[in-house]
């Protein structure tokens, strides 16, 4: 097994798997973005804002816990999320 090949349990304490999920995330959003835009249906810009940011800000809080980061830098990432979560619902309440 070549060396830079990890272990499931390296691949989850690395924190790498927030980065897939993120990029997973990354591609969802652009998909519907562009779909809106050549379509004019589909989830407009402005409304993928809200959950794509409070989504990442939310892997970011995972990937900063699975690699030991201090406590206020996963908080800084949990209220990001919240914030952004606070400003989806307030676009969708209206």
């Amino acid at each position: 097994m070549p060396a830079s090949t990890l272990s499931v349990s390296e691949f989850f304490a690395s924190g790498r798997i927030a980065d897939l999920v993120l990029a997973v995330l990354a591609l969802e959003a652009a998909a519907l973005w562009l779909w809106h835009r050549r379509t004019g249906r589909g989830v407009p810009p402005a409304e993928l804002l809200g959950f794509a940011v409070a989504g990442a800000a939310l892997l970011l809080a995972l990937r900063a816990a699975l690699t030991g980061a201090a406590w206020p830098h996963v908080a800084l990432w949990l209220v990001v999320a919240g914030v952004a979560q606070v400003y989806d619902l307030a676009r969708r309440w209206r």
